[in-house]
């Protein structure tokens, strides 16, 4: 994107910031320059004493396909500013080196970060919602869907179980979880509810109205309360597991990459985004 067309927007309404994604021509697939750009928007959300709560959204027809895997703009060798932690560089370094820096600080860093926003965040949700996409709303502290929404981590493709942040056997249940990973398979708007894994399912065209005015909603409550409430269910959840089982999940993850590596050409098991697509439609009879 250019300066007049960042990777991320930022505006507000009234006590309600959007950020918005803005890489409609590749899915809102998430390289390291939307990572950090979404990391000033949270920031600036954070610190900005009008703003009461935050809708994350996606622009052009999806919310988010996932990582970038595959992209012109692909920028896995750059560096940028490391915030999610004080691990060393990944650009220049050796194998696991490289990978395990940066999904340290660009996926399971950064989102763990955001999910402590001290502010209320909600996940406006159209379109594919897959992978590296999931870890985005799922960060959040609700999820509004459209009814033409669907959700998918298919990386069990790759050999790979899961994406970086785990959140699945919270968000939707141990044995859905097993069901979401193994198929691989879409599920649509209507099941994601019915599995927990939304809060509400709206018709594509008032999505944008009724996630602004729930935002709207929340921003009226008192900012400290609305802050501690958070706190104290993301503490709840910590104490189920969730902060221990993402850590011994992301080792898992990691080794499945250096696998990848070992027996393979590369850490994704020569798989990318048109393969992985193919793959998707074979199983499902060409839909």
């Amino acid at each position: 994107m250019t300066a007049t067309e960042p990777v991320v927007r930022y505006e507000t309404a009234g006590a309600v910031a959007l950020v918005t994604m803005n890489r409609p021509r590749y899915g809102n697939a998430q390289n390291s320059a939307m990572t950090y750009a979404l990391d000033e928007a949270f920031y600036r959300a954070a610190e900005d004493d009008e703003v009461r709560a935050i809708v994350l959204r996606g622009a052009g027809k999806h919310f988010s396909a996932g990582h970038d895997i595959g992209t012109p703009d692909r920028d896995t060798d750059t560096s940028f500013p490391r915030r999610a932690g004080l691990w060393w560089d990944h650009v220049g370094k050796p194998g696991a080196e490289s990978r395990l820096a940066r999904e340290s600080e660009v996926y399971l860093g950064m989102c763990r970060r955001w999910r402590e926003l001290p502010k209320p965040v909600i996940a406006q949700v159209h379109g594919a919602c897959i992978a590296g996409g999931l870890m985005l709303a799922w960060v959040c502290d609700f999820i509004v869907a459209a009814d033409d929404a669907f959700f998918a981590d298919p990386v069990v493709r790759m050999g790979i179980p899961g994406v970086e942040y785990f959140a699945h056997p919270w968000v939707m249940g141990p044995r859905r979880a097993k069901e979401f990973l193994y198929l691989g398979e879409r599920i649509d708007a209507q099941r994601a509810l019915s599995w927990g894994m939304v809060n509400h399912v709206v018709p594509r065209a008032d999505l944008e109205e009724y996630t602004l005015s729930t935002a709207q909603r929340i921003a009226a409550m008192p900012r400290l309360g609305l802050a501690l409430t958070k706190k104290a269910v993301n503490q709840a959840e910590d104490l189920m597991g969730q902060a221990a089982g993402m850590d011994s999940v992301f080792g898992l993850h990691h080794l499945a990459h250096a696998h990848n590596a070992e027996v393979g050409a590369d850490s994704l098991a020569g798989q990318d985004a048109r393969s992985m697509r193919d793959a998707r439609r074979d199983s499902e009879g060409g839909s």
